[in-house]
């Protein structure tokens, strides 16, 4: 396949699709939307006239045997992703999936191989991971412009005490560590390139059942990574990589607003702590989810390679279970 648009069916009404993805995708080059579906067929239509989709699909069975449809976006809660995303690749039907990608590496598991078998696209939405500035610190880390990389230290988190949210619904998949910590992971792998030997953690929940504090030293061999994520703590998102020759720090690496220029702080040299010689890098706005919808197209029309594999996030998962295991009352 070349050439051409990939045209986008969302399944599901839920905010991140719509203040941010789908408004992101209809912008961005080789995609268009054309279909949104809801279990309420109301929402589903007052959603495609708000933001101009020419279709609205009552159920989301209804938008996956729409022929015009060629990729879907899963936006749904973590605990319907697998189910979805496996009826979405029987029909036909590329798939970007918000992260993670599953609740368990087993669910993850299957859900590639499904995608394989019927010849269809899977890629979790770890979007900060195409913004410029990351391809940028990912190469800097790559050259040795810090020396050896050595640790990573990252916090996210923000608060939300809402019972009915269902990040605070542990049967939905809920709690910090699957829609949040879940970015330290990936990041850490990322830079890292590769799997942790070694896990440990603290996972503290509160009477939804789900951890709304976790912290969590990841052991690549001799190197580190360490971070703490939460859902009841003032919203605040940083990452510092150190090596042994300098740092690497991000002013927001994750939530990357599109409508301002974004930082990243280099330290190499100088007299540290009191005077490092510190370099900033600046970044012209761009956006992430948009870049997002770009790549996976160019993937699905030009015969590419995904930006970020699907078996990437059978690893996360891994980790993923890894902590909540060591994290847990022994």
């Amino acid at each position: 396949m070349s050439a051409g648009a990939v045209r986008w069916g969302i399944l599901s009404t839920a905010n991140i699709g719509v203040r941010k993805v789908i408004p992101a995708i209809g912008k961005a080059e080789r995609c268009e939307v054309v279909a949104i579906a809801s279990r309420d067929g109301e929402r589903a239509a007052r959603a495609a006239d708000e933001l101009g989709i020419p279709r609205a699909h009552d159920g989301y069975e209804e938008l996956l045997s729409d022929p015009d449809v060629d990729a879907v976006y899963i936006p749904l809660p973590n605990s319907q992703h697998a189910a979805w995303t496996i009826a979405a690749a029987r029909a036909g039907k590329h798939v970007l999936c918000e992260k993670p990608l599953a609740m368990t590496a087993a669910d993850a598991e299957e859900m590639v191989r499904a995608c394989a078998t019927e010849g269809v696209l899977l890629m979790e939405a770890f979007m900060y991971r195409l913004h410029p500035s990351w391809e940028t610190v990912r190469e800097l880390v790559a050259s040795g412009r810090i020396g050896r990389l050595r640790a990573v230290q990252s916090w996210f988190s923000y608060f939300n005490d809402d019972p009915n949210d269902i990040r605070n619904v542990a049967e939905l998949g809920g709690g910090a560590l699957y829609d949040i910590g879940c970015y330290s992971i990936n990041l850490s792998r990322m830079l890292f390139e590769g799997e942790p030997t070694r896990i440990e953690a603290s996972v503290t929940r509160d009477e939804t059942g789900t951890d709304v504090l976790t912290s969590a030293i990841l052991a690549f061999d001799q190197d580190v990574a360490a971070f703490t994520c939460s859902t009841r703590v003032e919203p605040d998102q940083r990452v510092h990589i150190y090596g042994t020759d300098g740092r690497i720090s991000i002013a927001i690496p994750f939530n990357i607003p599109p409508d301002r220029p974004t930082e990243v702080f280099v330290t190499s040299g100088g007299d540290p702590p009191v005077s490092p010689d510190t370099k900033t890098l600046t970044f012209e706005p761009a956006d992430m989810y948009a870049i997002q919808a770009e790549r996976f197209a160019n993937a699905v029309l030009d015969d590419r390679p995904l930006p970020i594999p699907p078996e990437d996030a059978i690893g996360n998962m891994q980790v993923i279970e890894g902590i909540l295991r060591a994290g847990s009352p022994r």
